[in-house]
């Protein structure tokens, strides 16, 4: 036998047949995306792969209580995304991020990985797929619809996070403006001396500049809250149950935590990257914001001797090397 034919599996798609490493878990498609897309090297990030297995998990679930999936192969799907989800198969997961298409390379990997681990389960080997990766993981969905919908519950995953800290430094800023309620410094405009006005005011300010901000991500966060599951390709429903999206979406409600919503319009939510848009903007007003607060602290302790030197900050490292 030749050895490195022996190293791999013969699997065949609708472009025709393909060798795929004997002992992987993804098929000919993800083997094809691993040809054509060396671009990164890097591999997917492991909370958008947590967001495109639950979605699978949901979809088994909820096709089979719609009569589309036997009991059998529903279990075995669910058991295939449980050991993904508790991280045992992240080196499955091969497809580089800068990849073509709307991220089919991506959900197919995703769905062989799990087809091939519910396939095993139900005492087939890798490669036979008992669980096919379309016709049973993938049941009532697209990639049009699956890829952003796991964009969007990884990203609201994200801003509960970045608010989080957000609410922290919020309460410090707070705690300051009170703690330097009584220290009269300059007020300046353009870097003129002004009127005078307390530290405290000075941080009060930033306070609220980041409450404000808090608000806007939250109402960023809504938007992308928004999701079109069982949209399929286009957002007509095309081989999706009539009930599948209000099925689907309320699954996911459940099995993520996250307060998703079904758009009114599956049609146009397919096709709108608006929610996009405005959390971009939203990011870059924070950002924004937030590197004008750091250019005043930085401006405020300039020096010592030869700046403002109205604040100290604690010394985090050594100066340049020729001081």
């Amino acid at each position: 036998m030749d050895m490195k034919a022996s190293n791999f599996r013969i699997e065949k798609d609708s472009m025709g047949e393909i060798q795929v490493p004997f002992n992987a878990l993804y098929g000919a498609q993800t083997q094809r995306a691993r040809n054509n897309f060396q671009i990164s090297g890097m591999k997917p990030w492991w909370q958008f792969v947590w967001s495109m297995v639950m979605i699978k998990r949901s979809a088994a679930l909820v096709n089979y209580e719609l009569g589309l999936l036997k009991k059998d192969y529903m279990d075995a799907i669910c058991k295939a995304c449980d050991e993904v989800l508790s991280g045992k198969w992240n080196d499955q997961f091969v497809v580089d991020p800068f990849q073509a298409g709307a991220g089919t390379s991506h959900n197919m990997n995703i769905n062989e990985v799990i087809a091939n681990l519910a396939t095993c389960k139900l005492g087939g080997s890798t490669g036979q797929y008992i669980i096919d990766p379309n016709n049973h993981v993938n049941m009532s969905q697209s990639t049009n619809d699956v890829y952003p919908t796991a964009l969007r519950i990884t990203l609201s995953q994200k801003l509960d996070g970045l608010m989080e800290e957000m609410i922290h430094l919020r309460d410090a800023f707070g705690r300051k403006a009170e703690e330097f309620a009584d220290v009269i410094k300059m007020g300046r405009t353009q870097l003129q001396d002004a009127v005078p006005m307390t530290l405290g005011q000075e941080f009060g300010a930033w306070a609220l500049m980041v409450t404000e901000d808090i608000q806007r991500v939250q109402e960023a966060q809504s938007l992308i809250r928004e999701i079109n599951m069982g949209a399929t390709a286009i957002g007509t429903g095309l081989n999706a149950h009539p009930d599948y999206a209000r099925l689907v979406t309320e699954k996911l409600r459940q099995l993520t935590g996250i307060p998703v919503v079904s758009s009114e319009n599956l049609v146009e939510a397919t096709q709108d990257t608006g929610a996009y848009v405005q959390l971009s903007g939203v990011l870059k007003r924070v950002a924004t914001k937030l590197s004008k607060i750091c250019n005043d602290l930085r401006l405020l302790s300039s020096g010592p001797r030869a700046g403002l030197h109205e604040i100290n900050l604690p010394a985090m490292a050594p100066g340049s090397t020729i001081m």
